[in-house]
């Protein structure tokens, strides 16, 4: 029996590391993409080649969507070689930057960029890829908890999650005909270096969100990658459609 394959954008560090690794425990073979950061990558194959798993790390800016096509061909040619196969079952659009400004203070080149990398690029890559994706697959689109509280200085990334949360429903709806479900992962506050590594660095940031959070912590890249990976284990199947926020509890 063939092996699941997730491909996990922005794979390298964070939240997509986690993933690949919380999932590669399972039995999935990843295909993974980093941007710059070719050492974590590798570092990454390295890791999981340990856990018995099989990776390949492509690089890929999600940001330039002008390059989905051939990026897509290349999975092609990478599940051909690696795999044995011509589909893979899971797509995660992870891969995604931090950008604090002020709503009076955000500039177009600001906005565009979020733009591009968190809602033109998952929207055009998952049409890109979606040829490559066997009928059953899963999608998670990771969004934010700031979706659903406000703190200043997030408007524009939080639009753009929002967006993905309404494109999110569309996909379930519209790719049910292949048996595809879709969903949303919106994470709280994560000790990462998302964003500068304000929430992992700065102490009265972090003791502010602990203090805010019913578990009493701020997250770990471990307690999203695990709720990646339980979405797409096989009890999830039947969970379409929906925001799942991973927050421990966050501003209830």
């Amino acid at each position: 029996m063939n092996r699941k394959i997730a491909l996990i954008t922005g794979a390298s560090r964070g939240l997509g590391k986690s993933a690949a690794l919380h999932l590669a425990t399972q039995g999935i073979d990843i295909i993974g993409t980093y941007n710059s950061q070719a050492e974590d990558a590798q570092a990454l194959v390295a890791e999981i080649e340990n856990l018995g798993g099989r990776t390949v790390m492509l690089q890929l800016d999600v940001g330039q969507s002008e390059r989905f096509a051939d990026f897509s061909t290349q999975v092609g040619e990478m599940l051909r070689q690696n795999f044995d196969r011509q589909r893979f079952d899971f797509l995660i659009n992870n891969a995604g930057i931090g950008v604090h400004a002020n709503f009076i203070d955000t500039t177009v080149a600001q906005f565009d960029l979020l733009m591009s990398i968190h809602l033109k690029g998952p929207f055009f890559l998952t049409q890109s890829l979606l040829p490559l994706m066997a009928d059953g697959g899963r999608i998670v689109n990771i969004s934010s908890g700031l979706t659903r509280f406000s703190l200043p200085g997030y408007g524009a990334y939080a639009a753009m999650k929002g967006a993905m949360e309404v494109l999110t429903r569309y996909q379930a709806k519209e790719l049910g005909a292949r048996n595809i479900a879709v969903n949303t992962l919106a994470p709280g506050a994560i000790e990462t270096d998302f964003g500068g590594g304000t929430v992992r660095d700065n102490n009265d940031v972090n003791s502010f969100i602990a203090g805010n959070t019913a578990l009493g912590r701020v997250g770990k890249p471990d307690d999203i990658g695990a709720a990646i990976a339980l979405l797409l284990a096989p009890g999830g199947q039947w969970i379409n459609g929906q925001r799942i926020e991973a927050s421990g509890g966050m501003f209830l």
